[in-house]
């Protein structure tokens, strides 16, 4: 049985840390900004922690290849 190919399209939507962690980009960031505050703005700018054990198990199914280190 052949292995499974990574999705590419997860590989640009998520970051796996050193220890395994699961970092996404936070939701409600495209477009209708310009009421926000700019503190908003930055807060929502950086990636956050996937917490959900259920997302994580696709995840790593999904990644296939290079899934052995999520944790």
């Amino acid at each position: 049985m052949p292995k499974l190919k990574t999705k590419k399209t997860l590989t640009k939507r998520i970051k796996v840390t050193k220890n395994g962690k699961i970092m996404k980009k936070q939701t409600r960031t495209g477009h209708l900004k310009s009421k926000w505050s700019a503190s908003k703005k930055s807060r929502k700018n950086n990636m956050e922690l996937q917490l959900n054990r259920g997302h994580i198990k696709v995840i790593k199914k999904l990644l296939a290849r290079g899934g052995g280190k999520v944790k």
